[in-house]
C-alpha cells in the first residue's frame, strides 16, 4: 500500500493487487509502530539523537548480518518517506513520550524519538470501504470489537481519577456505542487499522484501483526485464502490462507450503498470529526470474511467545504476549522442568529465540508463564484480561491452569514440585532485593518501562505468594519473515551474480531484512518496508524513462 501510494503521489499509473479479501496484512493486526530514526517528529520528544548515532546502534546490534549500505539507505531516506506521506496523503504519525529501543545494552540506543505510531483515524470517512480493512485480532479489542491503543488504556484505567481521562474514555465509549447500533465493527481506528485506513483513504483520493482476492499467476519477463503480469480474479485471468516496475510486498514465506518447514527452526512452529496472505507465492515467481534468498541472518523470522485458545466459532485465537504480562511483577516463565530459561522482560523476539535455544537441552516448547491471584487480577495473563472475575471459561477449556499451591500447580503441569517451588522461591527473594541474580530482569530501561512504575524496588519483580496460582502455556510464534529475497539499496531484486532483475523490486517481509534477523527496536519491519517502498518508486521513476 505504501508503494502504491508513493507511486500515485509521483503521478504514476498504479494497480494494487491484494491476495485476500482485505487490504492490510499483518500490519493491520499490529500496533503498526514505525521505526524511523530522525523523523520529523523526533525532536518533539528527543533532542540528543542523530543519524550517526542510530547507525552506530544498528552496526552494534546487526553487525555483518546485513549490508551496511542498505542500513545507511534506510536511515537517509526514512525521514523523507515519512515527510512525503504526511505532506501529500492522509497518513499521520505521532511520537510516543517513551518508546525505547529494545537492545538497550548497545551504544546508541535511545528511549524515545525513533518509534512512531499512527494517529487514530475516523473510518466513517471510508464509507462501505471500511469493511475492506482487515479486522483487528478480536482478543485485542474490548466490548466485542472496540479498538484501543495504549493511550486509551491509560485513560480507561484512570477515568475515575482525572477529568481529562473521564472525558477521553467517555468519548471513545460513546463513539463505539453509536457504531454498534448500526454495524458490526467500530469505526474509530487505532494502531494498525489506523495506518491501513489512512493509506486506503489516501489511495481512494488518488483513484488507485485495488483488486481484492486476486492472484498473480505469472510474471512475464523479456530482455528488458519485467514486462507484465497475469492476474486471476473471480475465475478470469487478465494480462497487465508493466512499464516502470513490479513491486512485490506480499508478506514473505511464512505460510508457504514447504518453505516454512525448510527455513524455520525445529520443531517447526505450529502457530503464527500473522495475517494469512503471506504464502510466498510471489517469491516463487521471483525465483524463476533468477532471484535468490538471503543468508547469514541471526534468525529466519521474528518471534513472539503466543498462547492459543479455541474460539466459540471454532477458529483458533493465537495471542502474542508482547509486554502486557511477561514484564510485570509477580510473573515467572519456566520450561517443562519448572526452571527459568530466559529474562522474562526481554523483547518478544529475544524471548522466542530463547525458547528454541533452551529447547535443545530441556523441553521448553511449550513453556509456561506463571502468576498468582494478585498478579492475575492486576495485570491479567494472556487472553485473561486484568480484573476478570469469571475465570470458569478459561479453566474449563484448559487455557488457564489453576492450583491452590505451587506444588499442586507443578503436579498439574507434570513438573517436579520441588523444582518449581525452588524457582518461585528464588523469584520471591529477587522481589525483595530488587536484583535478579539469574537473568538480570529489570536491568535496562526497556525492561523497567514495561514493568509497573508504581512497584519497587524493581518494577519488573514482585512476589508470587498469594493463592491460587495460575499458568498459561506459551509457544514460539512467528510474527514475520526475516529471510527474504536479496535486494540492493534501491529495493531492486538481485540475482546470484549480484545483478538486478530489471523492473523487479521487493520490500517489506518479501525482502531480506536489513536488520539481519535481529530486532533492535519497535517497528523495525514497518519502518524499512515504508522506506524501501519509497526508494523503489524513486528508482522506478528514473529507470522507467529508459524502458519501453
Amino acid at each position: 500500500m505504501a508503494t502504491a501510494l508513493f507511486a500515485a503521489i509521483a503521478g504514476l499509473k498504479v494497480l494494487l493487487v491484494e491476495r485476500t479479501e482485505y487490504v492490510g496484512g499483518t500490519t493491520a493486526l499490529s500496533a503498526a509502530t514505525t521505526w524511523i530514526p530522525m523523523n520529523r517528529h523526533s525532536s518533539e520528544v528527543a533532542v540528543d539523537d542523530s543519524l550517526d548515532k542510530a547507525e552506530h546502534f544498528l552496526d552494534g546490534v546487526v553487525g555483518n548480518r546485513s549490508p551496511a549500505v542498505l542500513r545507511r539507505a534506510f536511515l537517509e531516506s526514512g525521514p523523507q518517506a515519512i515527510a512525503t506521506l504526511e505532506d501529500q496523503s492522509q497518513v499521520r504519525f505521532r511520537p510516543y513520550a517513551t518508546h525505547p529501543d529494545y537492545e538497550q545494552d548497545h551504544e546508541g540506543a535511545t528511549l524515545r524519538g525513533r518509534a512512531l505510531e499512527p494517529v487514530p483515524f475516523d473510518g466513517r470517512s471510508l464509507g462501505a470501504d471500511l469493511a475492506r480493512i482487515r479486522p483487528p485480532i478480536p482478543e485485542f479489542t474490548i466490548f466485542g470489537g472496540m479498538m484501543i491503543d495504549r493511550t486509551d488504556i491509560g485513560h480507561l484505567l484512570g477515568l475515575t481519577k482525572s477529568w481529562r481521562s473521564f472525558r477521553h474514555a467517555a468519548s471513545i465509549l460513546a463513539w463505539y456505542g453509536r457504531d454498534r447500533l448500526a454495524q458490526r465493527r467500530g469505526s474509530r481506528l487505532v494502531m494498525g487499522n489506523a495506518l491501513i485506513g489512512r493509506m486506503l483513504a489516501s489511495l481512494k483520493a488518488r483513484n488507485v484501483p485495488i483488486l481484492l482476492e486476486a492472484t498473480v499467476r505469472a510474471v512475464d519477463a523479456g530482455r528488458g526485464g519485467v514486462e507484465g503480469v497475469t492476474v486471476a480474479q473471480n475465475g478470469a485471468e487478465r494480462q497487465i502490462r508493466v512499464r516502470r516496475g513490479l513491486v512485490i510486498a506480499a508478506g514473505g514465506f511464512n505460510r508457504h507450503p514447504t518453505r516454512r518447514a525448510e527455513l524455520l527452526p525445529k520443531p517447526t512452529p505450529a502457530y503464527s498470529p500473522a495475517a494469512p496472505g503471506h504464502t510466498g507465492a510471489m517469491q516463487d515467481l521471483a525465483l524463476k526470474l533468477g532471484a535468490r534468498f538471503g543468508t547469514g541472518g541471526d534468525q529466519p523470522a521474528f518471534w513472539a511467545p503466543v498462547s492459543v485458545r479455541r474460539r466459540a466459532d471454532g477458529s483458533t485465537a493465537v495471542f502474542p504476549h508482547f509486554v502486557m504480562d511477561r514484564s510485570k511483577p509477580g510473573t515467572v516463565c519456566v520450561d517443562q522442568t519448572g526452571r527459568r530459561f530466559v529474562n522474562e522482560s526481554t523483547s518478544y523476539h529475544q524471548f522466542g529465540k530463547a525458547m528454541f535455544a533452551a529447547n535443545r537441552d530441556r523441553p521448553t516448547i511449550p513453556c509456561f508463564i506463571i502468576t498468582d491471584a494478585v498478579g492475575l487480577k492486576r495485570f491479567g495473563l494472556g487472553m485473561v484480561r486484568m480484573g476478570t472475575r469469571n475465570l470458569k471459561p478459561f479453566l474449563d477449556d484448559g487455557y488457564l491452569v489453576e492450583a491452590p499451591t505451587i506444588a499442586a500447580l507443578a503436579a498439574k503441569l507434570n513438573m517436579d514440585a520441588a523444582v518449581l517451588e525452588e524457582t518461585v522461591g528464588a523469584m520471591n527473594t529477587f522481589a525483595k532485593t530488587g536484583v535478579d541474580t539469574q537473568f538480570g530482569r529489570g536491568t535496562t530501561a526497556y525492561h523497567r518501562i514495561n514493568g509497573d512504575a508504581a512497584h519497587g524496588p524493581n518494577p519488573t519483580l514482585g512476589p508470587i505468594d498469594t493463592a491460587p496460582f495460575y499458568a498459561v502455556r506459551l509457544y514460539p510464534g512467528d510474527i514475520g519473515a526475516a529471510t527474504g529475497l536479496v535486494i540492493d539499496e534501491w529495493a531492486r531484486v538481485l540475482k546470484e551474480d549480484g545483478s538486478p532483475v530489471p523492473g523487479l523490486y521487493a520490500c517489506g517481509n518479501e525482502a531480506q531484512s536489513i536488520m539481519g534477523g535481529t530486532y533492535p527496536g519497535p517497528g523495525i519491519t514497518i519502518g524499512p518496508a515504508i522506506t524501501f517502498a519509497y526508494r523503489a518508486v524513486r528508482h522506478a521513476c528514473q529507470a522507467g524513462e529508459q524502458r519501453p
